[in-house]
């Protein structure tokens, strides 16, 4: 995405566009990564194998300019896995 705006609806008609490409699926998880990306907290796809998640989250952070970062979650881990660090 190198056009930049700051009109809400051309950004979601841009990042739409950018997406289309790469990710064939319900516009509305698009419509929801974005709203929750404006919003303070976190972002949690779930869903069954191979349904696109993880090509959606990777799509969408390349065309915000993003880092991509793939937590795989097992029922050993534990907070310092993911932040490096014992709190």
């Amino acid at each position: 995405m190198t056009e930049r705006s700051t009109d809400p609806r051309r950004v979601r008609e841009l990042l739409h566009a950018a997406l289309d490409r790469v990710y064939i699926g319900p516009t509305q998880v698009v419509d929801l990564l974005l709203t929750a990306m404006l919003a303070p907290g976190h972002i949690l796809l779930e869903g069954v194998p191979g349904v696109a998640k993880t090509t959606l989250a990777k799509a969408f952070a390349a065309t915000l300019g993003c880092d991509f970062r793939r937590v795989q979650f097992t029922p050993d881990m534990l907070p310092a896995d993911i932040t490096g660090s014992y709190i």
